[in-house]
């Protein structure tokens, strides 16, 4: 791979982990909810998890999803509900101002797990594969799982650390339960660019 391809591949990495989308708005709702020390775990499974993704897509699922056109539309509903249900976990999430959050935030391997009904987590893996991996080689898989590894955790942790900005300023129960039911909205609004709803 030239160097000016390697360039373009983390550039691309970068701005497809940084935009909002299902993971960063979740890490934004976490930092607020639970700080960004108890998020870490959270970050390193969607770094992971992300990693992977692009890894099995390069190595074969790519060519799964095109044989069998079918197994879009199961993905497609499959997040659709999903993310419903992370969306009425967050919007029932906020806390009276003098406890800790109710609940936990999602661990390293629930995280991990997530990215396979994400729809952005697809289209990025995908598109990557598509640009920077058209051979579908070994190396030149490894190479693009290798950029998102690298570009991922510093990227998505701009959206943890957001969320222990606004804290104190969510510190009212009032505020705070705005601010989870905001999330939740966006959360289910970031479904239609990448799943094409209502194209």
């Amino acid at each position: 791979m030239s160097l000016t391809l390697l360039s373009a591949l983390f550039g691309f990495a970068f701005v497809t982990t940084i935009t909002p989308g299902p993971n960063n708005l979740m890490l934004m709702a976490s930092g607020t909810n639970f700080g960004f020390r108890r998020t870490i775990p959270h970050m390193l499974g969607i770094m992971g998890g992300v990693s992977l993704m692009v890894l099995l897509v390069g190595g074969g699922l790519m060519a799964l999803f095109d044989a069998i056109p079918a197994l879009n539309t199961v993905l497609k509903i499959a997040s659709i509900f999903y993310l419903l249900w992370l969306a009425f976990k967050i919007a029932t999430a906020a806390p009276s101002p003098d406890r800790p959050a109710a609940g936990r935030p999602m661990s390293l391997v629930q995280a991990a797990a997530f990215q396979w009904v994400n729809p952005k987590a697809w289209a990025m893996a995908l598109s990557a594969i598509t640009l920077y991996a058209p051979d579908r080689s070994l190396l030149s898989v490894a190479i693009v799982a290798g950029a998102f590894a690298l570009v991922c955790f510093p990227a998505i942790s701009v959206w943890a650390w957001l969320g222990t900005v606004v804290r104190q300023w969510l510190s009212s129960a009032t505020r705070l339960r705005v601010f989870n039911i905001t999330m939740a909205v966006l959360l289910i609004a970031s479904l239609y660019p990448v799943l094409g709803i209502g194209a």
